[in-house]
């Protein structure tokens, strides 16, 4: 089992006293309490809340990002306010979390960079009875392809599913097949190498095929 302050906890607990840990079957961390926040958009419009949560964090951790419940049942269950059938929040796309995190992998580069702007949204529409800013990701698996897209720059979710694929290689091996891109080069000789290439420090190469077999986990 990793070491809990391997994960930054004990500074997440000093920034969020009203969480603690609680006891868990994982090999993880369970965290539990009121989650109190403070934020701002850059148009200025400040946001101060809290909200009963759960997070469970995986020993994985920062290569999976943890799973986040609330349990005050202040947010809407009734598919507006992207909240999984599990009652896991819907953060956004797991890459695209891997991603947001990679400037800082531990529990308050999650809170600030994935957690916090989720429940400023939520707090905003629960607020102004607007619902969630248009622009926002589809659920489930069809916003996943379509952040891919966006994040990858390809066409189709085809590519986008051989992309996690070969992510998913090693990279010996996904260098000689040909670049999902459909430029008709082998991906080594594709300048396409260099788009996806940093994302093969984000995760494990058996995360990337279980997310090409099931794109909408964890949505």
């Amino acid at each position: 089992m990793r070491s809990r302050d391997g994960y930054g906890t004990r500074q997440f607990l000093r920034q969020y006293p009203e969480m603690s840990i609680a006891p868990s079957r994982s090999d993880g961390i369970l965290l539990t309490g009121v989650f109190r926040f403070s934020a701002r958009t850059r148009q200025g419009n400040q946001i101060e809340d809290s909200y009963q949560l759960q997070i469970e964090v995986p020993s994985a951790f920062p290569s999976r990002t943890p799973k986040v419940i609330e349990t005050g049942r202040r947010i809407p269950r009734n598919g507006h306010y992207h909240v999984n059938p599990d009652d896991t929040l819907c953060l956004g796309s797991p890459l695209r979390l891997l991603q947001l995190m990679s400037c800082r992998p531990d529990l308050i580069g999650f809170a600030e960079r994935c957690l916090i702007p989720y429940l400023y949204a939520v707090s905003t529409a629960l607020r102004d009875g607007t619902g969630f800013p248009s622009g926002e990701l589809a659920h489930g698996e069809p916003g996943i392809i379509s952040d891919y897209l966006a994040l990858f720059g390809l066409q189709t979710r085809e590519q986008v599913i051989r992309t996690l694929e070969l992510l998913g290689m090693k990279r010996r091996i996904a260098n000689k097949a040909p670049c999902p891109c459909g430029c008709g080069l082998r991906l080594g000789r594709c300048r396409f190498n260099r788009t996806i290439a940093k994302y093969r420090r984000m995760a494990s190469r058996s995360w990337f095929r279980g997310h090409a077999r099931n794109p909408g986990a964890g949505a």
